[in-house]
């Protein structure tokens, strides 16, 4: 346990350090897609019963909370192939569970702080959804799920070049095609069968329901935990592999 609160606290230590830096860029992305897709090509369009803007905002958490907690992967490769902390970490008395769990809780609390910025900026444009528990739920275990991959594949690449391309090739369309900005039901019937294998759909899903005050999904969070857990083995076993 100290193990993991000292990995977390060094996170944190980091992301004070450059608060402000990190809080605008979590802040330039939502705002260009709320003035691009929601003030502009928005104004009027109806989906689903509710204004584009409605609809957009858990959206954007979804995305967000994703890509905020997936980028803890460039992290850690800055401290293995640039400050050779890794090297460190092998040679101190710290076990891998620990390393594991608190990299993904710093990869969680970067999401969390993400989709905060997000609700501000909503509530700015007048946006004013239900943020209730089961909102709070699927928007953790969507950050608990990618943070757990980003420490997998980050133990896995070989340089941060490397990591970039994962995320280009992988990370960034799923944000774009997991139902963030239209709904998956418009796509055709082969493109939704596709779709639906992606973990941000049901991710997208459940907290847009969950926003509208809907009856959520139980199978998307139970599929969301699943595989989530089974991510954070595979970066234990990463971890491991890692060290030897």
């Amino acid at each position: 346990m100290r193990g993991c609160l000292a990995i977390y606290r060094r996170e944190l230590l980091i992301l004070k350090k450059k608060f402000f830096r990190q809080l605008a860029s979590m802040s330039v992305g939502p705002l260009l897609y709320l003035v691009a897709f929601g003030l502009g090509m928005g104004q009027g369009v109806q989906v689903q019963g509710r204004s584009y803007l409605e609809f957009l905002i858990p959206g954007l958490v979804a995305m967000s909370s994703m890509t905020q907690a997936f980028a803890i992967a460039s992290e850690i490769n800055i401290a293995r192939f640039y400050w050779r902390i890794f090297e460190e970490f092998q040679a101190a008395p710290i076990r891998n569970i620990a390393y594991v769990t608190g990299e993904v809780l710093a990869g969680i609390t970067r999401a969390l702080l993400s989709v905060v910025v997000i609700l501000l900026i909503g509530l700015l444009s007048g946006v004013s959804l239900s943020y209730n528990i089961f909102f709070w739920l699927a928007v953790v275990l969507n950050s608990f799920l990618f943070a757990s991959l980003a420490v997998g594949l980050a133990m896995v690449v070989k340089s941060h070049a490397d990591q970039a391309l994962l995320t280009n090739f992988f990370i960034t369309p799923m944000a774009f095609l997991g139902g963030t900005f239209f709904p998956v039901d418009r796509m055709p019937v082969w493109a939704q069968k596709i779709l639906h294998f992606l973990p941000l759909t049901h991710a997208a899903k459940i907290i847009r329901s969950s926003a509208f005050g809907l009856t959520p999904d139980r199978f998307s969070y139970l599929l969301l935990a699943g595989l989530g857990t089974m991510l954070f083995v595979v970066a234990f076993l990463c971890v491991n592999k890692a060290k030897e």
